[in-house]
């Protein structure tokens, strides 16, 4: 009951929001978890550990056939961020921890220096929660 509630929330929310703002838009995905679109791409905060959340977009990106090209690791591990290639995209998820159990990641799929295909940060986030 409680994730019907939160999820018309989430949709009244994103109706509200003008399109010029941060967060143009929101849906439910995976187990209660909302994805949020932004400038750039998707975003999301997930009940799951740094290390399951990384292991999951890394496995992501290679089942999309995206090329890794750069990682890194700050913050003693809790912040982590995978670059990487899929055509004439280049592909961004940053992985950060919030809390013992939560872990927000947010996926920017860039075409050119001012467009980003949103739709496609969607899909691989939405596949990354559906993982868990």
């Amino acid at each position: 009951m409680a994730y019907k509630s939160m999820a018309k929330w989430v949709l009244a929310a994103a109706l509200i929001v003008p399109a010029t703002g941060c967060v143009a838009a929101a849906a439910a995905a995976g187990a209660g978890a909302g994805i949020y679109l932004t400038t750039r791409g998707a975003e999301s905060m997930v009940e799951s550990s740094v290390d399951q959340v990384a292991a999951r977009a890394q496995a992501v990106m290679k089942e999309e056939g995206i090329v890794p090209d750069a990682s890194s690791s700050d913050q003693g591990g809790d912040k982590r961020e995978f670059k990487g290639k899929k055509g004439d995209l280049d592909v961004t998820i940053e992985v950060e921890r919030k809390s013992g159990s939560t872990t927000r990641v947010e996926v920017s799929a860039r075409k050119n220096m001012a467009e980003w295909d949103k739709d496609y940060a969607q899909q691989l986030l939405t596949r990354i929660i559906e993982k868990g």
